[in-house]
């Protein structure tokens, strides 16, 4: 045999087909084409058109090297054999090993995803979800591993077989399949690679460090009322359950803008939107730099080492600049030219196969945090094996930790996805909130009232999310102790916004001030072992007062323009009462809701009002035009212990609505005719706080006229 001759006949094969088949999903997602993110204007697309061709040709370039990898294995094979038998070298037969390895290894990948992590799936799918369901009900972690198993084996037999077969016949021979053998099984040890949490038997930090460490563990989207604790119907929740009766818990604590950018900032600022300037999630590059202070700044000066870790819904802590030492995040998540880099959908099903790994992170983290698919299990181990780093360090740590378990459309991993859902279950949401995978979806969805939603389903899913989450939760906890730094670290729980699903006719995130204010009200647990225990605050408390708090448990000075006020006087005697007053007010709207009423002020969809003020950088931002109608036109809320305000601008002239929460908690009848005096010391509070908005350009007869 003419090894030179066989060899390059292989490299042809596989180079060969890897091409051909590059050419062909690449053609095929042109014609299909479609991509992430919210729309914009064509005048806006055109200027990113030689982006978007470099984009595809990355990705293009990326399946041509993943697909010539998977032939290679086959054709390989196949040449080790070769070299170890008597057979003479057929390039067709070579082709054909190619051929089976690829799909084979491809088929393999499908499937593993479509039982364990489904949204990866569905997020590029072309199709109906429901073409799915006979394949996914054959399938099962035992006969997933089985066929790993199986594969790995034979392949491993196969190949010392012929390394066996060489090893007398000829010396070159079996360094050659030694050296294939390494090729072929290097890759899937790159790409498994997760580092392992250290377990510190003995901690320096524990026993030298004067203040305590502080983590928080957040996620995306998750409501204060879904927790067991809070007086959920299901149990979802033990290990954060645990925590609020190791530390206190606050019943009604709000955030001001139930989106994640503006929320996260009044976190970490101690500040009302409309003093640190992030008003919703698209923020034009002059903002990322925060003119106020940040928690993760003040600490580390005081010492601490500060850090963020986050899946793709935590992209804003990496993006605006809040001084954390150290951040693990993906890149900003509003950005055109991120989301063009993510692709159309078929290319992107055939790389996502392959990237939900260290080589995805490193390499396509667009694909790695693609919004949907769920990095809980690899941000939980990272989480972990950051904790033990930090706890061999002399210095305190300040660490976030922020996952999208809980976001819309609530494709979860398995098992969580089933735990609560209908086994029958035939419709289009079997693993993920249908219809939200392309920008036209979304906003068509934003529109559709609740007939049009297998609801119950939809809550199911969610449920599976938020016991995903505490699980989380849990093994963070338990590794806190493990390690033996629990007993030295002040633990948060917390959201940056919860969502409505339909119970005031509406879904989605802070898109209403309606009801009980299921996006506004998120969970908030602060627990340590030197703080009280089983304490449950119901009075009205804010995302804002968080800052003051922390600094004021650390016995650090609070800087004079943080807007919120130290809980700490709650934690440490549950009868006090801080007489708090929280503001919320609605989101961007993708498109005016199919709920509105007819004389509400409006602005257009958002195809209308996104631009991208710097081409380089491609960030997504509101149009100055119409940044002023955005916030005028938002509907506002108040609340206090006892009284609800909602504030709803019309086109002339606005509506207020007055509830009394004690006797009517889920805010269904308006008293303001039978309370006026009640409604008149309200509404100063609600346009005491408007008058503070330096952004505010509306007259300002305009807001007392309302």
């Amino acid at each position: 045999m003419n090894l030179s001759k066989a060899t390059k006949q292989t490299l042809y094969v596989i180079l060969g087909y890897s091409f051909l088949f590059t050419l062909l999903i690449t053609i095929k997602s042109l014609i299909d084409f479609s991509r992430t993110g919210p729309e914009v204007q064509q005048e806006i697309s055109k200027n990113f058109s030689l982006y978007a061709v470099y984009a595809l040709g990355r990705l293009s370039i990326w399946t041509f090297i993943i697909s010539s990898y998977l032939t290679g294995i086959g054709a390989l094979i196949y040449l080790s054999f070769i070299l170890a038998t008597k057979f003479q070298f057929r390039w067709y037969l070579a082709l054909i090993s190619g051929i089976l390895s690829f799909s084979i290894i491809s088929i393999f990948q499908f499937l593993n995803h479509l039982l364990h992590i489904p949204s990866s799936i569905i997020s590029s799918w072309l199709y109906r979800n429901s073409r799915l369901y006979p394949i996914w009900g054959h399938l099962t972690p035992e006969n997933i591993l089985s066929v790993k198993y199986i594969l790995i084996f034979f392949i491993l037999i196969f190949v010392l077989f012929c390394f066996i077969k060489c090893i007398n016949k000829n010396k070159i021979h079996s360094k050659i399949i030694v050296f294939i053998f390494v090729i072929i099984s290097l890759p899937f040890i790159l790409v498994s690679y997760l580092p392992s949490p250290i377990i510190n038997k003995k901690n320096p930090q524990s026993a030298s460090s004067n203040r305590p460490n502080i983590l928080f563990i957040g996620s995306d989207t998750l409501r204060a009322d879904h927790l067991y604790s809070h007086g959920y119907t299901r149990n979802l929740t033990p290990n954060i359950d645990s925590l609020a009766k190791s530390g206190t818990q606050f019943t009604n604590f709000f955030v001001p803008i139930a989106r994640t950018a503006p929320s996260l900032t009044s976190f970490l600022t101690g500040s009302w939107p409309h003093t640190h300037g992030i008003r919703g999630n698209y923020n034009g590059d002059e903002k990322i730099n925060l003119s106020v202070p940040s928690l993760p700044k003040i600490l580390s000066k005081a010492g601490y080492h500060t850090e963020a870790i986050a899946d793709w819904g935590g992209a804003d802590l990496g993006k605006f600049n809040f001084g954390f030492t150290q951040t693990d995040t993906p890149n900003d998540q509003w950005n055109l030219k991120y989301l063009i880099r993510q692709g159309p959908k078929d290319l992107r099903l055939f790389l996502s196969l392959f990237t939900h790994n260290s080589f995805g992170k490193y390499f396509l983290p667009e694909l790695y945090y693609l919004a949907g698919v769920p990095l809980t299990k690899e941000t939980t181990e990272y989480s972990k094996y950051r904790i033990s780093e930090l706890s061999t360090q002399e210095q305190p740590f300040f660490l976030t930790i922020f996952t999208s378990t809980t976001h819309i459309p609530f494709g979860c991993e398995y098992p969580y996805y089933t735990l609560f859902s209908d086994p029958l279950y035939k419709g289009e949401s079997k693993f993920l909130m249908s219809g939200l995978t392309t920008p036209s979806e979304i906003v068509k969805k934003q529109a559709q009232k609740r007939h049009l939603f297998d609801l119950q389903q939809v809550i199911d899913l969610y449920d599976g999310c938020i016991q995903s989450f505490d699980d989380s939760v849990g093994e963070i906890v338990q590794h806190l102790k493990t390690i033996g730094i629990y007993n030295n670290t002040i633990i948060m729980i917390f959201s940056d916004h919860g969502v409505d699903l339909f119970e005031k006719q509406s879904w989605g995130q802070g898109n209403s001030v309606l009801g009980d204010d299921p996006s506004a009200r998120v969970p908030l647990i602060i627990s340590h072992p030197s703080l009280p225990k089983n304490n449950v605050i119901a009075n009205v408390t804010r995302s804002i007062d968080i800052v003051p708090t922390i600094l004021d448990i650390l016995d650090m000075p609070i800087p004079k323009m943080i807007d919120g006020v130290s809980l700490r006087p709650y934690i440490e005697k549950t009868d006090s009462n801080l007489h708090l007053t929280a503001f919320f007010e609605t989101g961007v709207w993708l498109t005016p809701l199919a709920t509105l009423n007819k004389n509400h002020m409006v602005y257009p969809s958002i195809l209308d009002i996104l631009n991208v003020p710097n081409i380089r950088s491609g960030t997504l931002a509101i149009k100055k035009e119409y940044e002023n109608i955005v916030i005028e036109a938002r509907d506002r809320m108040i609340r206090t212990d006892d009284w609800k305000l909602i504030y709803l601008p019309m086109k002339k002239g606005a509506k207020y609505w007055l509830f009394d929460i004690k006797n009517d908690p889920t805010a269904e009848n308006d008293v303001s005719k039978k309370f006026p005096l009640v409604l008149k010391e309200m509404k100063k509070k609600l346009i005491d706080w408007i008058e503070q908005d330096p952004q505010r350009k509306w007259k300002n007869e305009h807001i007392v006229r309302l």
